[in-house]
């Protein structure tokens, strides 16, 4: 898998892009599980993804539902089981 993140919100630590041999869009959030730092995916549909990329303070929401793991099932690498938490 190829991730390409399209924008980077410093402010709210997350990336919209595009998962390029898929084609699938994706919300990212930064995560660590104190042995390594890693990015989570989450899979957004493409009308989300033009939102977010227009407007990227509507992400902020969703970004953190995701990092309260509330939107786990749209995890596009699903999470091991020595899961980190988001940062």
């Amino acid at each position: 898998m190829k991730f390409n993140d399209q924008y980077f919100s410093r402010e709210y630590r997350f990336s919209p892009g595009i998962e390029e041999e898929t084609g699938k869009h994706y919300l990212s959030i930064p995560a660590s599980s104190g042995v390594v730092d890693y990015e989570e995916y989450y899979e957004i549909d493409q009308p989300t993804f033009d939102r977010y990329m227009q407007n990227p303070s509507s992400a902020v929401d969703f970004a953190e539902k995701c990092r309260r793991r509330e939107m786990d099932s749209l995890l596009i690498i699903p999470a091991a089981t020595n899961r980190g938490t988001a940062v």
